[in-house]
């Protein structure tokens, strides 16, 4: 990859890029078209792999500053920053991912609703919901509950609107 190694500071009329092995010479326009090129690439980079994030901090535990590391790389000195930061906090450059809203309910929670939804098969969402919230105190919507009782695949949970079959209908 060809990265700028030095120019001339006072004029920026002529710079050096390196490319491979040699070093090649360039001028106003076309050193400016490599400079611009070379943001576009930058921006368009969303995340570091973590072969990369590896590779960032085994440069910095060997000492090299974080501006030879960025410039070596074509990655923003910002984002190297960062990087070491978060590594230096927790030991870990991995990215935590989490979408959506935080969890409302504890996995004991959760266990506790399954259970209380297998103990009684006729009560409706609101119902365990109401009772969720006395027993523990957390607050949980009926359409959490469903949605919490649908992925352990106990799906029906509305109110019985028929009326319950008695011994002489089943004789007919």
């Amino acid at each position: 990859m060809a990265r700028i190694v030095r120019h001339n500071d006072e004029s920026v009329r002529e710079g050096y890029i390196r490319n491979g092995g040699k070093e090649v010479k360039l001028f106003t326009s076309a050193l400016k078209a490599f400079q611009c090129n070379n943001r576009i690439a930058m921006a368009q980079r969303k995340h570091l792999d973590d072969f990369l994030c590896g590779r960032i901090i085994r440069r910095l535990e060997c000492g090299r500053t974080q501006l030879e590391v960025s410039e070596e790389l074509g990655i923003a000195q910002s984002v190297i920053s960062r990087l070491w930061q978060r590594f230096q906090d927790d030991g870990n450059v991995s990215r935590c991912y989490s979408t959506g809203c935080p969890r409302v309910t504890t996995p004991n929670e959760d266990q506790y609703l399954a259970v209380t939804a297998k103990r009684s098969r006729r009560s409706t969402a609101s119902d365990l919901s109401r009772q969720l919230s006395s027993s523990t105190g957390t607050t949980v919507s009926r359409q959490t509950v469903y949605r919490h009782l649908g992925h352990i695949g106990l799906y029906a949970r509305r109110s019985v609107r028929c009326v319950p079959l008695t011994a002489t209908h089943c004789r007919l």
